[in-house]
């Protein structure tokens, strides 16, 4: 199985892109979310976290056929399977519905927000309501730390956004509350080396709140 691929952008089309790994050229499917940061990288070199699946149903004499699929980082990759598990989705409706970038569908389904989720491509009132009852439970880490190359994370270590967070929650704040918080902090694009230095940049936004 092939986990990661680098190559050169080729090119980029409305279900997938070519990606060129001397002396083979793959054709990788993405979803949307992905395929609009790609339209400026077309020539560049770029790296995706990816995953098989066999497309077809050889018992109605069709034929399986290798499909590969293709993120930006690895924990889009496994939003995606998660997605994927969910009864009546699979890969080609996943890819489908994931219109908007991962943080925000997670964070719809995290709020049991499903109406909006319903709004997705492919996925009615039914499919939602699954999606909820499974996956509710496993979305604050995808909610929380999943953003573009150029997001506000870009310039803190995923650990430590994960660890503060888990820190502000013992505290007694809410999943919803605690993740504005580190929102609030992280939108000034400064960088945190650890824990204590966030949760510090965290709490001083809030008194200077405060004082306002």
């Amino acid at each position: 199985m092939i986990a990661k691929i680098s190559g050169k952008l080729v090119s980029v089309h409305d279900t997938h892109v070519l990606l060129a790994c001397d002396p083979f050229e793959y054709e990788i499917l993405v979803p949307e979310f992905v395929r609009r940061s790609l339209q400026s990288q077309v020539g560049k070199k770029v790296s995706f976290h990816t995953m098989h699946y066999l497309e077809g149903n050889p018992s109605q004499g069709g034929r399986l056929t290798p499909r590969l699929v293709g993120f930006l980082s690895e924990i889009e990759r496994e939003f995606f399977d998660l997605f994927c598990s969910v009864d009546g989705v699979g890969a080609r409706k996943a890819l489908r519905a994931m219109l908007r970038p991962v943080r925000e569908v997670a964070a719809m389904i995290e709020a049991q927000d499903a109406k909006g989720l319903s709004t997705l491509p492919g996925v009615g009132p039914a499919t939602s309501d699954r999606i909820i009852a499974k996956l509710r439970r496993k979305m604050p880490k995808f909610a929380l730390l999943v953003s573009g190359a150029d997001g506000p994370e870009a310039n803190v270590p995923a650990d430590v956004v994960q660890e503060t967070y888990a820190v502000l929650c013992s505290l007694g704040h809410v999943e919803a509350d605690a993740r504005k918080l580190l929102d609030a902090a992280l939108a000034d694009k400064k960088k945190y080396k650890d824990v204590d230095a966030l949760l510090q940049a965290i709490y001083q936004r809030s008194t200077n709140a405060v004082r306002g």
